[in-house]
């Protein structure tokens, strides 16, 4: 039987051969093919040092909250999940950036003027993401100094913070020595993509470069940047951030943030499409605990896959239902996630491009492997978990070769038993797939990435603040199974002029860069209620809640709140109008 405290994908990973496994876009993330160790994330009860005396070779990472990533050899993962406080673990997934006049449009001017006169001053804006462009005007004070406080980045080895293992971490005073030219031999690398600089410019960028006239939210917050590190042992193209590197970077900014007594507002732009999309990942549960620990308020892009033709779900009742999925040519590998109630029972049978019938297969027990023309197809039975109510099928495309079979393949799900019905199909993410992976007959809604269905997160969506219209690739909500309205509302997202690598700018799209004006908000919130004393509970879920009061009706969209924008779009004046008019603090 396998390992009920490991989730599916571990499970799968672990019982497939290292040659089809390197080939998956997940089965292999979190393996070390160098050192033949694992990185895995642990959720835990007790004291971790003692707990893993026994197994030296164990490194161990503590985050807040109960929370750990351990990196093991792969032997060990089995009886050091036995230990009985181990309660679940779980492997990293993979991130992609969420990128494909929005200040006045949020309704933010007003805000800098009296009787407010808030800019962020005292407040943390925490930016997870590429790095940064830390010699760029907009991130300098007028006296040529950095205002970047910390500046953590994971992929520089050499001088890591205290308690973690990676990177190395940079001062404000080390960043200002490095902007006055003093000689410095270890320095941040570049923001290669420019994505980290475009997302901290809107949220937090003061304008310097254009005399203002692109200045951010909040343009005179306090930085801290976390450039998420790369997994060691690959080759370039196979890097990518994990959701490892991620929790780290969280538990390093609340920590932070807690220590410097400063509310924290933190971006995070980017997720993945692995999951029951439900809030019940290890990432989502850690996010929902962590933002407990600090008065911080967390802020996530709900991705660009809302017309990526990735989804699909359904209602299955006495009749099969046949789902068809398009392959597109070149395409190097694929899965494919099943979700339903556990109680429902049915048969799933594949008919490949070519006309070969694999399957039916029902509740396999362990990993199977079939070959398909030049198809590998691993099928696996997940099971529920402490964690997860419903059941996973996951499907892997292998290819023997170099490319999976292209065309049109065919899932039929073949009713056995149907108590509840509903099942829901997502594709990995479009940065992943070429344009013409996708399934024929999608279904647009539950399209947001994770980790933007944390319950705790203030999830947000994109708009065309041009046209005051909805982005249509802007990941949709609601969450499967428990109905959390995600978005919770939607920013403007769609060419957005923001600082740009270099000293200049460039226009950007997508709910990465629709994202931070909700953070930046925030950090006008905190500022105007807990460090100018109107209200020091303005944080978390009541900073939540008054977005969503704010929140202005988008042209063409009569009910709220809805799967595309949620309570609506972003209007900071009017998130402040029933405080102000009914006098309360």
């Amino acid at each position: 039987m396998d390992n009920q405290k490991l989730e599916n994908l571990l499970n799968l990973a672990l019982q497939t051969p290292e040659p089809y496994r390197e080939k998956s876009l997940q089965l292999n993330v979190g393996f070390d093919p160098l050192l033949q160790e694992w990185e895995v994330i642990i959720r835990y009860i007790g004291e971790l040092q003692p707990l893993l005396a026994g197994f030296p070779e164990v490194q161990a990472t503590p985050l807040l909250g109960g929370f750990a990533i351990l990196r093991l050899p792969q032997q060990l993962i089995d009886p050091v999940s036995a230990l009985p406080e181990i309660i679940y673990v779980e492997k990293p997934k993979r991130l992609f950036f969420a990128a494909d006049g929005g200040v006045a449009a949020s309704c933010i001017p007003p805000m800098y003027q009296p009787p407010y006169g808030l800019t962020g001053r005292g407040v943390l804006v925490a930016v997870i993401d590429s790095g940064l462009d830390y010699a760029h005007p907009d991130f300098r004070n007028p006296d040529g100094s950095s205002r970047v406080l910390e500046y953590w980045d994971q992929t520089v080895p050499g001088r890591p913070p205290e308690g973690y293992p990676v990177g190395s971490l940079f001062s404000k005073a080390d960043l200002d020595a490095i902007l006055r030219g003093d000689s410095s031999e270890l320095q941040p690398s570049a923001d290669t993509s420019g994505h980290g600089t475009g997302v901290a410019g809107i949220a937090a960028g003061n304008g310097r470069a254009e005399n203002g006239l692109y200045q951010g939210v909040a343009p005179e917050a306090d930085l801290l940047i976390v450039k998420l590190g790369r997994p060691p042992g690959l080759s370039p193209e196979q890097t990518f951030p994990r959701t490892t590197e991620l929790m780290m970077g969280i538990d390093f900014a609340v920590r932070r943030a807690a220590s410097l007594r400063m509310p924290l507002a933190l971006n995070l732009s980017f997720g993945n499409n692995y999951g029951s999309h439900d809030g019940s990942s290890l990432l989502e549960t850690y996010l929902d605990i962590v933002s407990g620990f600090w008065k911080c308020s967390v802020c996530i892009g709900t991705g660009n896959e809302g017309t990526s033709g990735g989804h699909v779900s359904g209602q299955l009742s006495a009749q099969a239902i046949t789902i068809d999925l398009s392959v597109g040519p070149y395409q190097p590998s694929l899965d494919l996630q099943i979700w339903k109630s556990y109680v429902d029972e049915f048969e799933v049978q594949l008919l490949s491009p070519a006309g070969v019938t694999v399957g039916p297969f029902r509740q396999i027990q362990g990993a199977s492997s079939f070959v398909v023309g030049r198809t590998r197809l691993l099928i696996y039975y997940g099971e529920p978990s402490p964690y997860q109510i419903s059941q996973e099928i996951f499907m892997d495309f292998l290819p023997d070769d170099t490319y999976i079979d292209s065309g049109v393949w065919k899932i039929q799900l073949i009713p056995r038993r149907i108590v509840a019905g509903r099942f829901d199909l997502w594709l990995p993410g479009s940065s992943v797939r070429s344009s013409s992976t996708r399934f024929l007959l999608p279904t647009p809604d539950i399209t947001l990435t994770i980790p933007s269905t944390s319950g705790a997160a203030i999830s947000v969506g994109a708009y065309d603040s041009r046209y005051h219209s909805y982005a249509p690739f802007s990941g949709r909500g609601f969450t499967r199974q428990t109905n959390l309205v995600k978005p919770d509302l939607a920013a403007p997202g769609v060419e957005i002029t923001a600082p740009a690598p270099g000293g200049g700018y460039l226009s950007y799209t997508g709910t990465s860069f629709a994202t931070p004006f909700v953070t930046g908000s925030a950090a006008l919130m905190m500022e105007w209620g807990i460090l100018q004393n109107h209200d020091p509970f303005l944080y978390g879920e009541k900073i939540k809640a008054w977005l969503r009061y704010g929140a202005r009706p988008l042209t063409g969209i009569q009910n709220y709140p809805n799967p595309q924008v949620g309570y609506g779009t972003l209007c900071l004046q009017n998130s402040f109008y029933r405080q102000i008019t009914s006098g309360s603090r």
